[in-house]
C-alpha cells in the first residue's frame, strides 16, 4: 500500500515558507547595512542598498501570501544587482563583501524557488 509522505523541510522539490523568510531576513540585513558598516560617502550606495533591501523584503512577503513566478524573477534580478552594485557604484570593504555574498544568496534562493515551482499551475 502506497502512502503519501510530506517532504522534509530541507527538500528542494517543494517551495518552502522558510525560503521566503530567509529572503526577508537577508533583505533587512541589506537595508540596514549602510547604517552600520558604510565605508563610502556615496549616497547612491545608501539608495541602492535601501531600495534593494526593501524590494527583497517585499518580494519575500508577497511570496508568503501568494506564489507568482514574477516574484522569483525579480528576486533573482535584485540579488544579481546587489552582487554587481559594489563594482558598478565603486565601493569596497566589508560592505562590498556583504552585498556580494547576500546578493548571490538571494539570487540562488530565487533560482531554487523558481525551479521548485516549475510544475505548479501559477498565474504569471
Amino acid at each position: 500500500m502506497a502512502t503519501l509522505t510530506k517532504p522534509h523541510w530541507y527538500s528542494l522539490t517543494a517551495h518552502r515558507r522558510w525560503e521566503d523568510i530567509v529572503s526577508m531576513i537577508l533583505g533587512v540585513i541589506v537595508l540596514l547595512s549602510p547604517l552600520f558598516i558604510s565605508v563610502s560617502d556615496n549616497n547612491w550606495v545608501m539608495v541602492s542598498a535601501g531600495l534593494t533591501g526593501v524590494l527583497i523584503v517585499a518580494l519575500g512577503a508577497l511570496e508568503t501570501v501568494q506564489l507568482q513566478r514574477w516574484e522569483e524573477g525579480l528576486e533573482i534580478v535584485c540579488g544579481l544587482w546587489l552582487a554587481a552594485a559594489p563594482f558598478v557604484l565603486g565601493y569596497g570593504g566589508m560592505e562590498r563583501n556583504l552585498h556580494v555574498v547576500i546578493g548571490l544568496l538571494v539570487a540562488a534562493l530565487g533560482v531554487i524557488e523558481l525551479w521548485q515551482d516549475r510544475n505548479r499551475k501559477l498565474e504569471g
